[in-house]
């Protein structure tokens, strides 16, 4: 009864919010549990989530844990937050909303604890224990339940914002069934969107609801429910006697909303065959429904609003519905169809045509559904927000984007370990800053190499095997290299290594590979100087043309000319980048064709 105000208003996509008793099985203890389709509404599942939070915040001593197809989805929700050791094959029975936080139970650091956690994952009752002594110790960490608690954030004052109320003109008989059960309005959309060639059949006579008596009204969608009656384009069969005026008209939309919302109607009640008026569930005569009822009016469910007015009247029939559907339904019982209940509601509902003729006169507004439209700007806003990147100023001077951070983010990245699962995405450069030091890289790789450096490569390879069918006298001359190689020190070996690569550069100068580079400017760099002095005496004036390569430079003249091809859609620079905190501006010579490309 606590959440039963929320519940009662709300419009589920596919399936309601239930929870029932379920017997103990195996190692999971008796609980209370449901399952619910949440369809194409994703909002749907996350309001579950917000109703999990408060139920274990109103009662404490319960510890709730919930998963989709995808598993652990919370963990999905705040996956770059979560510690290295977390992973889908050890976080089952893991993951608990208690006392209204999100819990995480760690893996054990020692194997003296009662439960030994250090195993893929506890049993639930292992966790429940661990739970109610030591829930404290387990309290996710602040980043984890803050992403966690920003995708639940606005609930209840969400469920309002989720609606939208349009003009439909309907059959008075769907308008007297939706003033009974405001939720059918799902299925019957449900019905028309996932429609078929068979189920268009029932659509060419309507026995059921036929086009003859009409009337405007306003009724209450989801805007995902919304945007799938509106989006779809729909032609009704001539024989149906749904005709639409002309696009001009000033309520041709209204039309066409109440034509497909009646072609859902129709193929709802085609599937189930026809029942009596004794079916009719009695359940709201009990003592159960008036200790409910009594309960809704305590909690000011009916918002002070006259018993028996018309809005006191709709907020009774969704709370007879959510009695109906949620608390009276056993567990064996066989669930009413949509289609049975449109007709058993048929039945015993008196239709008062020029009621609605009059309601109809005085309609109060419907909801602007501009929110259809997206521009691109306001796509990339969205998704700034989702990434919580900060939405530049209209000031010139704080847009100025620090050309050295792209490089550092870049060094960072390649330096970063990776595996088989994956390379580490560092935050920002400012996090790890990186430096790259020539004579610890060489001595690294010396020790890497050992005293094989001087070993040549798998091209050079090809070419020793020209050789196979020499004397015995090369392999003696082979060897007695070897030992003096070994009898080098390493500073020699550095030495040698340092003027291979310094050959090569001067090979690489005089290609277009080489003139490709920018270099340094002369002066720059002491280290880079010192360097080309070493050479040796046959550099002469190709000295002038070993200029250090500027590393910085070419990395971020590349990325950019990367970026600039992606021509303002995704691609791999842009997507790297952003993974680092760094978010490049648009190109403004190719702004105008972005958009249009996009659009």
């Amino acid at each position: 009864v606590r959440f039963a105000p929320l519940l009662a208003a709300y419009i589920w996509q596919r399936q309601p919010f239930r929870l029932r008793y379920v017997p103990p099985r195996g190692e999971t203890p008796a609980h209370i549990g449901g399952t619910t389709l949440f369809g194409d509404n994703v909002e749907d599942e996350w309001f579950i989530v917000y109703l999990i939070r408060e139920i274990t915040r109103e009662f404490p001593g319960l510890a709730a844990r919930i998963e989709d197809n995808d598993g652990e989805f919370l963990l999905i929700e705040a996956a770059d937050f979560l510690p290295q050791w977390l992973n889908p094959e050890n976080s089952e029975n893991r993951v608990f909303f208690y006392k209204g936080e999100l819990h995480i139970i760690p893996l054990s650091e020692t194997h003296e604890q009662e439960c030994d956690l250090s195993a893929a994952s506890p049993t639930v009752s292992q966790a429940l224990a661990l739970l109610s002594t030591r829930s404290e110790e387990f309290l996710a960490a602040e980043p984890i339940r803050t992403a966690v608690y920003k995708r639940i954030s606005g609930y209840p004052e969400k469920i309002q914002a989720s609606f939208h109320r349009a003009h439909c003109y309907l059959p008075a008989r769907i308008v007297a069934v939706l003033r009974q059960r405001p939720s059918l309005v799902a299925a019957a959309v449900q019905a028309f969107y996932l429609r078929d060639p068979v189920d268009l059949r029932a659509c060419r006579s309507f026995q059921t609801f036929p086009p003859d008596e009409r009337v405007m009204t306003v009724v209450t969608f989801t805007k995902c429910l919304y945007a799938q009656l509106v989006q779809q384009k729909f032609v009704p069969d001539r024989r149906s006697g749904y005709t639409l005026p002309l696009p001009s008209h000033p309520q041709y939309k209204a039309y066409e909303l109440g034509m497909k919302l009646a072609h859902g109607f129709e193929i709802l009640c085609s599937k189930c065959s026809k029942v009596s008026t004794d079916s009719k569930r009695n359940a709201l005569s009990g003592p159960l429904w008036e200790r409910f009822l009594r309960s809704l009016k305590e909690k000011n469910y009916f918002k002070g609003e006259m018993e028996g007015s018309a809005k006191y009247l709709e907020l009774l029939h969704m709370a007879e519905d959510y009695f109906e559907q949620s608390v009276t339904k056993p567990e064996s019982s066989v669930e009413m169809s949509p289609g049975d209940e449109i007709l058993t509601l048929l039945q015993t509902t008196t239709i008062d045509l020029e009621e609605f003729e009059r309601e109809a006169a005085c309609l109060p507004p419907e909801d602007d559904d501009s929110w259809l439209d997206i521009t691109p700007d306001d796509l990339d806003q969205m998704l700034k927000e989702a990434r919580n990147e900060p939405v530049p100023s209209s000031n010139e001077e704080e847009q100025k984007y620090d050309l050295e951070a792209v490089a550092e983010s870049m060094k960072a990245f390649v330096s970063k370990v990776s595996t088989h699962e994956g390379a580490e995405m560092p935050w920002s450069a400012d996090e790890s800053h990186v430096t790259f030091d020539v004579d610890s890289f060489t001595k690294a790789l010396d020790r890497i190499l050992g005293t094989d450096s001087e070993e040549l490569d798998s091209d050079d390879l090809d070419e020793e095997e020209e050789f196979d069918f020499s004397d015995g006298d090369d392999e003696d001359f082979d060897a007695e290299n070897q030992r003096q190689d070994q009898e080098e020190s390493p500073n020699e070996l550095i030495g040698s290594l340092k003027a291979y690569m310094n050959e090569m550069d001067r090979e690489l100068a005089h290609t277009n590979v080489g003139r490709s580079f920018t270099t340094q400017k002369k002066g720059a760099s002491s280290v880079n100087a010192s360097t080309s002095q070493n050479a040796g005496p046959d550099s002469g004036a190709e000295d002038t043309e070993l200029t250090p390569v500027d590393v910085d430079v070419n990395l971020v003249t590349n990325l950019l000319e990367s970026y600039r091809a992606q021509s303002g859609l995704a691609g791999p620079t842009s997507n790297i980048l952003q993974s680092m905190g760094v978010y490049l501006p648009e190109n403004a010579d190719h702004i105008g064709s972005n958009k249009g490309a996009r659009e």
